[in-house]
């Protein structure tokens, strides 16, 4: 019998729901599977500015240890990567995992840990300069494997990561399956989903949006 897959994913105040939710989707479906989500003190955390609510099942003291470990961005991750419970923990966690995963701004947590000295990655477009607030080199990619950390650039870019986790994981086949499954097969209506193709105009916009 094939071992289980721990599978954890760490959750705040100030998460950014697609962060979370679009990894999830696909690494739950992964043979084996077991996930776990987990904030600072466990229960509920307050996402999108405080418009949804989602639970944790655990607080980090109750995880000491997983395969993969998935960190989600969003406003709350420029807190979380100065809290020394949140880093210490993501740090002891990352030291016992296969992999580890940041999307969006999650990746400045992982800075924070000091998983990033000299390392490649990515985040958000309008966060790259923090990355090297914590010794990162950042990357203009939509994804950045690195060993066996794997940053995602911001919000939507956490299912392709999940996706290209997924086939290191089970194969190229269950990636697909999965892909397949979830019907990801995106064909957005406008050709603006990143700074080079936006422009000034949009660049100012988004800015002001919220989260």
């Amino acid at each position: 019998m094939n071992k289980p897959l721990s599978i954890v994913f760490l959750v705040f105040d100030g998460l950014t729901p697609l962060d979370f939710v679009g990894p999830f989707e696909v690494l739950y479906r992964l043979p084996g599977a077991v996930t776990r989500i987990v904030s600072l003190e466990g229960g509920a955390i307050a996402a999108a500015g405080g418009r949804l609510r989602l639970s944790a099942d655990a607080a980090i003291a109750e995880v000491e240890a997983a395969d993969i470990l998935v960190v989600p961005g969003g406003p709350g991750a420029r807190e979380m990567m100065n809290d020394p419970r949140i880093t210490a923990w993501v740090r002891a966690i990352a030291g016992t995992a296969r992999w580890v995963a940041s999307v969006c701004t999650g990746s400045l947590i992982l800075g924070g840990a000091g998983l990033l000295k000299g390392v490649d990655a990515t985040t958000h477009w309008a966060a790259k300069d923090l990355l090297a607030k914590w010794g990162a080199n950042p990357v203009n990619a939509r994804i950045v494997e690195r060993g066996r950390i794997l940053t995602a650039a911001g919000v939507s870019a956490g299912i392709d990561m999940a996706l290209l986790l997924a086939a290191r994981l089970a194969g190229d086949e269950v990636a697909k399956a999965i892909q397949l499954r979830i019907e990801y097969d995106p064909q957005p209506p406008f050709d603006c989903g990143s700074p080079e193709k936006a422009g000034r105009e949009i660049m100012l916009i988004a800015r002001d949006l919220t989260g």
